[in-house]
């Protein structure tokens, strides 16, 4: 990989050190703007098309005029320029703002070209000897706002969340409203009921993570029971697993909670069977992923 990052910004590649947004950027002043993180594999963005539907969705929601068409060539292009097109594993983040205009709530009188941004990561799965030991996790209140399926970059309650797990010590927080646990501030919440796979079902209160998805479908493929509904905070003590997905997290197991053991306190049969399909399906880079 390069020494500096090569970036993308409206329509051209450059490093990151001369990527310049004004300060009049409406994603700068408002966080008006929407995003996606999207994984590669092999150099091969996987579920891209899931990613950019659901970016589309974002978009029309804030109603902000731009056409996902050249999102595709966005992410390998940043893939190649960053060295990236056969690293087993990396990431990219593409930002789609409102654009430039003076300070006002309302959106411009006169319409202004959205800003566009993005990089690519590499990134890291941990060492399996360390996920077998498990992850941590806190409940928090969710202090966010009522439109979580909509990716906006305003994440500031999910910034105050996870910074409450990282000073419990723990990887992961679980949002809870209501009394009931939805998702954590990244990734989609998993418990496991005498071996049925349980999780917030699609709703304005969560996001519809693409992972999130995907691990459902590969759960049904391989014949683990799948139950959509409300999980109440109490019945966590309950689970006999628990687990995160997402697009950095893959899927982490969850052998604590609020200091409390999940089930016997390690990773359970089902988590590991979906972690193992989804490192064998992912193994062969995002096409094969994909299909």
């Amino acid at each position: 990989m390069k020494n500096e990052s090569i970036v993308y910004l409206n329509g051209e590649y450059v490093p990151k050190s001369e990527a310049m947004v004004p300060v009049e950027d409406r994603g700068f002043l408002f966080g008006d703007a929407v995003y996606e993180a999207t994984p590669a594999y092999g150099g091969e963005p996987f579920l891209l098309d899931r990613h950019l539907a659901r970016l589309s969705r974002g978009l029309a929601a804030l109603r902000i005029d731009y056409d996902v068409g050249e999102m595709p060539e966005i992410h390998r292009g940043l893939l190649a320029e960053n060295g990236l097109d056969d690293a087993p594993f990396a990431f990219v983040y593409v930002q789609v703002t409102r654009g430039v205009a003076p300070r006002g709530h309302a959106f411009p009188r006169e319409p202004v070209p959205p800003t566009v941004f993005g990089f690519a990561n590499p990134a890291v799965r941990p060492p399996r000897n360390r996920w077998e030991e498990g992850y941590a996790a806190v409940t928090v209140p969710d202090r966010r706002w009522g439109r979580v399926d909509v990716k906006v970059t305003s994440l500031v309650a999910n910034v105050l969340a996870q910074q409450a797990a990282a000073d419990a010590g723990v990887e992961d927080a679980i949002l809870v409203r209501d009394g009931m646990a939805l998702e954590g501030t990244h990734n989609n919440f998993f418990a496991v009921f005498d071996g049925a796979v349980t999780t917030s079902p699609a709703s304005n209160y969560i996001l519809y993570g693409i992972t999130r998805s995907f691990v459902l479908e590969r759960a049904a493929a391989l014949g683990i029971p799948v139950d959509e509904r409300a999980i109440p905070v109490e019945e966590l003590r309950e689970a006999d697993e628990a687990f995160f997905a997402g697009t950095t997290t893959e899927i982490r197991p969850t052998v604590q909670v609020d200091g409390r053991p999940v089930g016997t306190g390690r990773v359970g049969p089902v988590t590991r069977r979906l972690y193992d399909d989804f490192v064998a399906v992912t193994s062969g880079g995002g096409t094969v992923a994909a299909a």
